[in-house]
């Protein structure tokens, strides 16, 4: 994915000179939750709009320096460390700067999410499995002899939730069954925590557990 095509550079970042009253009209005209600002053209970070709107409009953006955060991604950063940038700082633009250092412009979230939307991960079909094992006892290289075991292709995988003593997995799988493939993860002692496909096994206990119910009743 060249992530380059998507820089924007339609906004100028604000000079700390501006006004404060400079920097709310931006983002009552904006959807942005962020806007970068500058010193004698060097890219400085971005001002949160929740921060622009707690200051007197009279006062210059230098007078709020303390608000301003420095977070930015390079040209060459991977698109799914862009989107971590973009959760980690809690924003909607993503300020590119080159190796020099100079403000190329910025990512809009949106599009990057579209990138991620055009993945074999969502735009294939398949099944969506979401396993949970021992934090120390899973691996990916298991997960994925596991599908393919089964004839099943892996076209996704991540971490969904980590705590202290469990990992949970988010799998995509295609050409397979997906019941078929959760037997096989509960032979290797994974819990299944969601199938969008039938779960067979599940229904099947249900089903004698009700017959049992009636049995115990008559």
């Amino acid at each position: 994915m060249q992530l380059q095509d998507f820089v924007i550079n339609d906004i100028k970042p604000l000079s700390v000179t501006d006004k404060i009253s400079d920097l709310q009209m931006l983002f009552n005209q904006l959807t942005y939750s962020h806007i970068p600002i500058q010193n004698n053209g060097v890219y400085m970070g971005c001002i949160s709009e929740t921060d622009a709107h707690c200051f007197d409009g009279a006062k210059s953006i230098s007078d709020c320096n303390y608000t301003i955060e420095g977070f930015f991604v390079r040209p060459t950063t991977n698109w799914l460390d862009v989107l971590e940038a973009f959760a980690q700082n809690d924003s909607n633009i993503m300020p590119v700067l080159d190796q020099n250092n100079t403000y190329l412009g910025y990512y809009e979230l949106n599009d990057i999410i579209h990138l991620f939307n055009e993945t074999p991960f969502f735009s294939e079909p398949g099944g969506i499995l979401i396993v949970e094992k021992g934090i120390n006892d899973y691996s990916f290289s298991e997960i994925s002899q596991i599908v393919e075991s089964n004839d099943a292709k892996l076209l996704g995988a991540f971490i969904s939730r980590m705590d202290s003593d469990l990992v949970r997995i988010t799998l995509k799988i295609g050409d397979a069954s997906l019941n078929e493939v959760i037997q096989t993860f509960r032979r290797y002692s994974y819990n299944i925590v969601s199938g969008h496909e039938e779960d067979s096994y599940i229904e099947s206990l249900k089903e004698r557990s009700q017959y049992l119910d009636k049995y115990l009743n008559m």
